[in-house]
């Protein structure tokens, strides 16, 4: 099982190691603009509570943001490529690889992607001046929202049958939590119905939680849970697509 996870991990790691340099620099431009536009500009005319500054309350919104679009489509868009037009999936289907395996080492480089943009940001946000703190549990939860969101990539790729379709699922799942699922602003501020449903959404979650451990060093079980919840349950779908789809 360990041999075949790396397997499918180490030919994706060796075509992200082919491209690291263009890679990090083009995953330095969109923070570099939330945090001149929203940090500098706007949060300086914004106050938050507990004498902290909008630019570290906007910090781990940015991480959660960015690490569910770098994973999500560092997995998605490759695989669904690979399915739908190249037609290489074959490959991995008619190797001698178990489905989990293969599910574990697609998510597992979404991961890589999405914790390698999340170290650029925190380096940046500190060089813009952030002043917010690191802890196992802030990585655990950074990690978690990787997971999540790489395994929704592997699942929008393995269902999805078109580009367009692929580009719709964007904009109608991933843009509207990009902005309402607490990233720039807390959702208790919103009316409570639309409070509620944004709290059955993961991102939501995630910057919470990080933003309660940047600030307070706290995090609610709750967010825990629902991350927990979300990860199982998206990883076995994953699978089952690997199932039906060789069946």
């Amino acid at each position: 099982m360990l041999y075949d996870i790396v397997t499918v991990f180490w030919r994706e790691w060796v075509v992200l190691r082919r491209r690291l340099g263009k890679f990090i620099l083009s995953r330095m431009i969109a923070p570099m603009l939330y945090l001149v536009a929203f940090g500098w500009g706007l949060g300086r005319s914004i106050q938050v509570a507990q004498g902290a500054s909008y630019l570290d309350f906007l910090v781990p919104g940015i991480l959660a943001l960015n690490s569910m679009n770098i994973s999500f489509n560092g997995v998605g868009a490759p695989l669904h490529t690979s399915r739908v037009f190249h037609k290489s999936l074959e490959e991995y289907l008619v190797a001698p690889i178990r489905p989990i395996a293969f599910v574990i080492g697609k998510v597992l480089s979404g991961v890589v992607r999405g914790l390698i943009s999340s170290v650029i940001i925190i380096a940046l946000a500190y060089l813009f001046g952030a002043h917010f703190q690191i802890t196992g549990m802030f990585l655990a939860i950074l990690t978690m929202n990787c997971i999540i969101f790489s395994a929704l990539g592997f699942v929008a790729a393995m269902l999805i049958d078109s580009h367009e379709d692929m580009g719709s699922f964007n904009t109608y799942v991933l843009l509207p939590m990009s902005f309402l699922c607490g990233t720039f602003f807390a959702t208790d501020k919103l009316p409570e119905a639309i409070h509620y449903f944004l709290m059955l959404l993961p991102l939501t979650h995630t910057s919470s939680a990080l933003r309660s451990l940047a600030m307070q060093g706290q995090v609610s079980e709750t967010s825990i849970l629902v991350l927990f919840l979300y990860m199982i349950v998206l990883l076995g779908i994953g699978i089952w697509t690997i199932y039906r789809i060789r069946k």
